[in-house]
């Protein structure tokens, strides 16, 4: 191993974002089989008040299983070698230049920021969202917390045909028996329940071969409590490009899963629910309508043709227009470029190998790595950051060995206390993390509720301080 890691110089990390991807990279770093006796020190960094990342804004409320993931970095955590230093934002507060003469590697695990837009007219219509806006809204995220989305017409489309899909889906048709057994935010449960919308369309762009659902988001749809599952069996005759794809080795459980699923579901009959959600296939949109706000979509047949290897979704003529009140497009998250590193525009990616950030002339950035969709793209699920962590906190490991990391001028704890204290003053810690947390589940235990959110910056930083009262 290189100088650091001893006792008297331990090998210091920052990691920017405490979503999976950073959390489990803490863990891998901290807990180290391979390197039992290596000393190491974990800062992770978040620029909001509180950790987990998507495990608290963009899981849906009604799935208490998947948060559960959070204890183990409840674990991580623990280590008497781990601190959590929450509201403080890179670029601002700290940046690329402070940590590099405070830390002998620094992971950058900030996901991906932004949506992706679907390029056509009449997208920036009022009632024409980002899925991404209305999850971080409905999940109390404070960016979006103010957020209007007017849910009074009858009709509601989705465009996407993933997890996020379905569950602006889902939430769009519970019932307020169902939201108020959630930590859904306070501002988002009497918006949710007193909805309007009666119809909820789900379009997917190729056929349901190649749906990105998994089995059990998909099996949810058709178990609502107060909402029929609707397919038409002509969208679920797979077409013959598709047979001989599900039938190859490529093709995997999953995708075939989904289309028994589907195929069982376009031979329902509908239950008389209140609302219902039809999942359509081989669609597109290829305009908003509506003049003031969104008053429908057009949306074009599309056919699958062979391409370069690939299924491929080519439009055809023919049109069709639905009436609704309200868009949201789920077709996938991009990163955001950070300070003072290089980005893929393209990818919508940091460039790296293995984890190791390389410059634009293809040089490794000593002491800079990358976990995480910002790593690889918005793709896998929570568990899949575990092994893509790995795979970086090695590389780390491998380059501490070769001498290859960077050398900080300042590297001790001291030093950056004295730096947040300035740059950050309302920076939070992790035991002012567990005060908040405290404070939530407090106030959702008196209505049956896992936790109340608080969700402005300054209600987290009143709970907060409560640590030192």
């Amino acid at each position: 191993m290189g100088s650091a890691g001893t006792p008297d110089q331990p090998l210091r990390v920052a990691i920017i974002g405490s979503g999976p991807s950073g959390f489990y990279a803490a863990g891998h770093l901290l807990k180290s089989k391979a390197h039992p006796d290596l000393n190491v020190q974990v800062d992770v960094y978040d620029r909001l008040p509180t950790p987990w990342g998507l495990v608290r804004g963009g899981v849906a409320p009604d799935h208490p299983n998947i948060k559960a993931v959070s204890r183990v970095y409840e674990k991580t955590a623990s280590h008497p070698e781990f601190r959590f230093y929450g509201n403080v934002e890179y670029g601002r507060d700290i940046t690329h230049a402070d940590l590099h003469e405070r830390y002998h590697a620094v992971i950058y695990a900030v996901g991906a920021q932004t949506d992706r837009r679907m390029g056509i007219p009449g997208e920036d219509l009022p009632g024409s969202w980002a899925a991404t806006e209305f999850v971080a809204w409905y999940n109390g995220h404070p960016d979006y917390r103010d957020r209007v989305f007017d849910l009074s017409s009858k009709r509601a489309v989705v465009v996407g045909n993933g997890n996020v899909a379905a569950d602006v889906a889902r939430m769009l048709a519970l019932t307020r028996d169902e939201l108020s057994q959630t930590d859904v935010a306070d501002h988002a449960l009497d918006v949710l329940a007193d909805s309007a919308i009666e119809e909820i369309v789900v379009l997917g762009r190729r056929g349901p071969a190649q749906a990105a659902f998994t089995n059990p988001e998909l099996l949810e749809l058709g178990e609502m409590t107060d909402a029929d599952v609707f397919v038409d069996a002509r969208d679920v005759d797979v077409d013959p490009l598709s047979r001989a794809w599900l039938e190859s080795e490529a093709a995997s459980a999953t995708s075939r899963k989904n289309v028994e699923i589907l195929t069982r579901y376009s031979g329902l009959e509908p239950q008389g629910k209140r609302r219902r959600i039809v999942l359509r296939f081989l669609v597109s949109p290829v305009e908003i309508l509506g003049e003031e706000k969104v008053e429908g979509i057009r949306i074009c047949r599309n056919d699958l043709q062979e391409q370069e290897g690939s299924l491929r979704a080519c439009a055809t003529e023919t049109i069709e227009e639905l009436e609704c009140g309200i868009v949201f497009r789920s077709i996938g998250y991009r990163g955001t470029p950070l300070e003072g590193l290089p980005f893929d525009e393209r990818q919508g990616t940091i460039p790296h190998e293995l984890g190791r950030i390389l410059h634009e002339s293809g040089e490794q950035l000593l002491g800079d790595y990358v976990v995480g969709w910002i790593k690889r793209g918005p793709t896998g699920i929570i568990g899949t950051n575990k092994r893509d962590s790995q795979e970086t906190v090695d590389e780390l490991f491998e380059d501490l060995a070769a001498g290859k990391l960077n050398e900080p001028t300042d590297p001790s704890r001291e030093s950056l206390e004295e730096l947040l204290a300035e740059r950050a003053p309302e920076h939070v810690t992790y035991s002012g993390w567990e005060a908040i947390d405290r404070a939530e589940k407090a106030a959702g235990e008196p209505h049956g509720r896992p936790r109340v959110k608080l969700t402005t910056v300054e209600e987290l930083l009143d709970a907060a301080r409560e640590r030192v009262r």
